[in-house]
């Protein structure tokens, strides 16, 4: 895969915190069943929220303030999915190996989430985002309210 990005799913944290969440997936089926509402849900929603939280950032990266937001979003995330962890290790539902690798990767992808925070600005602004030469027919558009006519 090349280095420029195009889209989020380019960006080397969004594919972390894919790539772990699906490895949470995998390793919580194997959870007891009365885990399923509790636990079980909670880390598989917070895991795959940071990824979430990174896409929506990707598509407001016009604002900075709403880009950093965002990330911000997805960085809570990537902590409380850290907190679930701990609550399967102390459940023995992980053993302490993949619980420190799930705790480094998250740790990672949040310091990447800092990071980005940090400086937006290469992430953001309308040299990102310039709109191809489309034509617009917006005069014969009679959908539009007719003050915006």
């Amino acid at each position: 895969m090349s280095d420029s990005v195009d889209d989020f799913y380019d960006l080397r944290v969004y594919r972390s915190a894919y790539r772990h969440a699906m490895t949470i997936f995998e390793h919580s089926k194997t959870w007891p069943k009365v885990e399923q509402y509790a636990l079980t849900d909670q880390i598989r929603r917070s895991s795959r929220s940071v990824c979430a939280n990174i896409a929506e950032a990707w598509s407001k990266r016009r604002y900075p303030a709403h880009f950093v937001s965002k990330l911000s979003d997805a960085e809570g995330e990537a902590a409380e999915t850290i907190t679930w962890l701990d609550f399967a290790l102390s459940c023995e539902y992980l053993d302490a190996d993949d619980h420190s690798d799930f705790r480094d990767a998250y740790g990672t992808i949040r310091g990447g989430l800092i990071r980005m925070m940090r400086n937006p600005d290469p992430w953001c602004g309308p040299s990102a985002l310039r709109e191809p030469e489309v034509p617009y027919d917006t005069e014969n558009d009679h959908r539009a309210p007719p003050d915006l006519l």
